[in-house]
């Protein structure tokens, strides 16, 4: 007899790696000249905002099926405001990297994304540096430098965007931690669009006025209500199905899943992209890089188990494991860190977040095992 629970929780975890895959392979064949030629990143990106805002609003005020929280004026400007101008930046340079990169090439860089966050927690005093840590973000360098130098199509300017828009995540989590749990507010997915979107859409407004739309003015750019309007209700159900993903999954196998979804998405568009060519030396480095991601966690599991009570028998302690881990997979707070690292208000930090490239916008508050909540990047951006 098929046990339904476990059926449905990977029935969400195949839907969560077939939107996540298919949102970024949908932005990079919309934005790429050689496919749909719409190679405007930042009113891609706004189109997102704009429809998830539009949705969130709807949910929120008309149909009421969430409250918004309390948010004053001070929070709103002292919170809301710069993590939506680091998330417009870390959308607009992460989908910028498209028009000069692959997105095989684009997964492995991401591999940088518990490096930069860590980086920042340790600047933003909110981490302490240690050396084991050190030698494994050190690891995680080197293997994407050596995924680099194996590029055959080798970008400069795309790989400054993609670290550019990795640095700007790892930032954007940062402060989110820092900001918003200091006020003890927390957003789940609907209201994150509520607040973020439409202060996003501001910031992107800027740059877009300034770069894009006198190039909109001279040229002729097609412009298809159907694939934008599908491209949007991707990203937006992209949202919902790490939501229910987070629900129903532990740390581990939304790790596995996600290291899954990148293996698949860069076979993926290499034949769907048949410009992009994966060398040997790409997938030592990204083997690499991953290795030292692997040892990281493992580093953070096993500081939280020393921590615990070692007295209590094993199946005492699986079973508090267990019931903890469902308690705290019902929990929504704000984001809190890559497809590769996210931090709640508990015992966790900013260097051990996870987000998917996709769904920044989405987070779960992490168990006392680590738990890892989805994240880059959010479906409206990367």
């Amino acid at each position: 007899m098929i046990n339904k629970p476990l059926f449905l929780t990977y029935v969400y975890l195949f839907i969560y790696i077939l939107l996540s895959s298919g949102v970024i392979l949908y932005n990079k064949w919309v934005l790429s000249p050689k496919y749909f030629n719409f190679p405007l990143p930042i009113t891609l990106t706004m189109i997102h905002m704009a429809f998830s805002g539009a949705v969130a609003f709807f949910l929120v005020r008309v149909f009421k099926i969430v409250s918004p929280v309390k948010m004053t004026f001070e929070i709103y400007a002292t919170c809301v405001v710069p993590i939506s101008a680091f998330f417009a930046s870390s959308l607009w340079f992460g989908n910028t990297a498209y028009l000069h990169i692959s997105v095989a090439f684009i997964q492995m860089l991401k591999a940088l994304m518990p490096v930069a966050t860590f980086l920042m927690a340790v600047l933003c005093g909110i981490d302490k540096a240690r050396c084991d840590v050190f030698l494994n973000m050190l690891l995680v360098s080197v293997g994407v430098v050596v995924s680099s130098y194996g590029e055959i199509h080798f970008n400069t300017v795309g790989t400054v965007y993609q670290v550019t828009g990795i640095f700007a995540e790892a930032l954007r989590l940062v402060l989110t931690q820092v900001l918003l749990q200091k006020k003890g507010l927390t957003l789940n997915p609907i209201t994150s669009l509520y607040y973020i979107a439409p202060c996003s859409f501001v910031f992107l407004f800027v740059p877009w006025y300034l770069l894009e739309k006198p190039v909109m003015e001279v040229s002729q750019i097609q412009f298809n209500f159907w694939i934008f309007f599908s491209n949007a209700v991707c990203a937006l159900a992209l949202n919902f199905s790490i939501f229910l993903v987070i629900g129903r999954t532990g740390a581990v196998t939304i790790r596995v899943a996600g290291v899954l979804k990148d293996w698949i998405l860069i076979a993926l568009s290499t034949v769907i992209f048949p410009e992009s060519t994966i060398t040997g030396l790409n997938i030592i480095g990204y083997a690499i890089a991953l290795c030292g991601v692997v040892m990281y966690n493992y580093i953070k599991v096993r500081d939280v188990r020393a921590s615990q009570n070692p007295v209590e028998s094993l199946p005492d302690r699986i079973t508090k494991d267990w019931k903890f881990e469902k308690k705290s997979s019902d929990i929504y707070v704000p984001d809190n860190i890559d497809d590769n690292e996210g931090s709640s208000g508990g015992n966790g930090t900013a260097s051990d977040m996870k987000h998917d490239e996709e769904t920044p916008l989405v987070s779960s508050r992490l168990s006392h095992i680590g738990r890892t909540q989805l994240t880059n990047q959010y479906a409206t951006g990367k």
